[in-house]
């Protein structure tokens, strides 16, 4: 037997009762390092400056969710959007749009309200609207692409999240997509069990003058933060393999041409293509340059936006595979209705 044989079954022992994702992340650098050094190299300080770029974002996020556990407020929150769902709707696309969160740091939001009872469809209506646009994202898309496409995405965001709402809740009202979360997501329940509770709670937002409080702070955020951070690695991991075997040059090669039919196709490369809303902005103001059609630049903003690979992966790992799927489906139709119609009130207009 070869070395590298023995090294694999070596390896393969080590990892075994390991959480398989860190398995699967050892085991990829581990194949880089063994077949491709040169790339191994480059995928690590990819994956490290990629996640130290979303760390702030990401613990803001989780500190924010952990808060609201152990102060008792998101069960208030949950009470109160279920009592009028269209409202928390409106209220959450409006909210997402506008807010600062990325699409992978508005995760453990996500699995804080859903385990406690906040309707999946104004979680989906956040969770569909904020990756698409945020403050910082407004101005520099407006300097580098010009404003009245920043309007646009803007008012994208919105509609996607409406749209994801509303679609949501209809499935809500039919009685499907019930228990959204994973087993062992959301204080140990993940939907799988029966329904949180909706109400009220003492609510003390100086949680740390009680024990219990502060331990349930304490292990919600440890949870999420593990729990997102080995997602978040692998997925970007993976992702610094398609910068390397998938340059921008490709994808202006495939979406640089106008017209109607190329939003379909935008909608669907900007699925595994998109790698960062930032890095997003030159490539578009590129491929506009080259003649690209506004409504399929805006597809596959919108689409690349939300499916991104870490948010996809992050997303995926937190709900169960009905409700993903899903989620998928309203930001590939969602994406198409906005492209189109974009498309088509340039076209009205001018």
């Amino acid at each position: 037997m070869t070395a590298i044989t023995y090294a694999v079954r070596g390896l393969g022992q080590a990892l075994k009762g390991l959480d398989r994702v860190w398995a699967a992340l050892i085991l990829l650098f581990a194949a880089l390092a063994v077949f491709l050094p040169e790339q191994a190299a480059e995928s690590v300080v990819f994956t490290l400056r990629a996640f130290g770029w979303i760390l702030p974002f990401l613990l803001i996020s989780v500190l924010l969710a952990a808060w609201l556990k152990a102060a008792g407020a998101d069960r208030l929150i949950g009470a109160a959007v279920s009592r009028s769902p269209v409202r928390a709707i409106a209220l959450a696309a409006a909210f997402g749009a506008l807010s600062p969160f990325c699409s992978c740091g508005v995760v453990p939001l996500m699995a804080a309200l859903l385990a406690a009872g906040v309707p999946l469809s104004a979680v989906m209506a956040f969770a569909m609207a904020s990756p698409i646009m945020d403050p910082e994202m407004f101005v520099l898309t407006s300097v580098v692409v010009g404003l009245p496409f920043t309007l646009a995405k803007t008012v994208a965001a919105l509609f996607m999240g409406l749209f994801a709402g509303f679609a949501t809740l209809g499935l809500e009202r039919a009685g499907l997509l019930e228990g959204a979360l994973r087993p062992g997501i959301g204080g140990g329940c993940g939907g799988g069990c029966s329904k949180p509770s909706l109400e009220p709670v003492a609510l003390r937002w100086a949680f740390w003058h009680e024990g219990e409080r502060r331990a349930a702070f304490a292990g919600e955020a440890k949870t999420v933060t593990l729990f997102l951070a080995k997602w978040l690695l692998l997925a970007f991991a993976l992702e610094s393999l398609m910068v390397a075997w998938l340059p921008p040059e490709t994808v202006t090669a495939y979406l640089g041409g106008a017209g109607w039919s190329a939003i379909p196709l935008s909608v669907v490369v900007g699925v595994p293509a998109y790698l960062n809303g930032f890095a997003a902005i030159p490539l578009i103001d590129e491929l506009m340059n080259l003649g690209m059609a506004p409504g399929a630049a805006l597809a596959f903003l919108t689409a690349g936006g939300v499916t991104s690979l870490p948010a996809a992966m992050a997303v995926y790992a937190l709900v169960k595979r009905p409700v993903f799927l899903w989620y998928l489906g309203l930001a590939l139709l969602g994406s198409l209705a906005v492209g189109y119609g974009y498309q088509g009130l340039l076209v009205l207009v001018g």
